[in-house]
């Protein structure tokens, strides 16, 4: 008899990778969807991240959209926790949006061989 592959959870795949984002580094809802197999799926991991808030502890804020932007910031505790939170982290962010972003950009694809 054969063993069925273990089914796995799409939001806890997503909260697995984002727990692997370091500080002062970003990266973006499609990065971690096309990681994931499911390119395409950008919308889906921020269901997961919204989904995650406040019962599970991971660092959401790291997340952003294709160009930096802080698309998620209604989502925290207040509106400014998402900016205070990557500034703490040494992350400058003017207008809403990450400055240096292709800089500070952490690729899943790339970082977890």
């Amino acid at each position: 008899m054969t063993e069925k592959p273990e089914k796995r959870n799409f939001f806890q795949d997503v909260y697995e990778v984002v727990e692997q984002i370091p500080a002062g580094r970003v990266t973006s809802y499609g990065a971690i969807a096309s990681y994931l197999g499911s390119k395409g799926s950008a919308r889906m991991v921020g269901w997961a991240l919204i989904a995650s808030h406040p019962a599970i502890k991971i660092p959401a804020h790291r997340v952003v959209n294709r160009i930096g932007m802080l698309t998620g910031s209604q989502h925290f505790d207040s509106p400014n926790a998402m900016q205070e939170r990557l500034e703490q982290e040494g992350v400058k962010v003017e207008n809403n949006q990450v400055v240096d972003f292709q800089k500070l950009f952490w690729d899943p694809a790339k970082e977890l061989l």
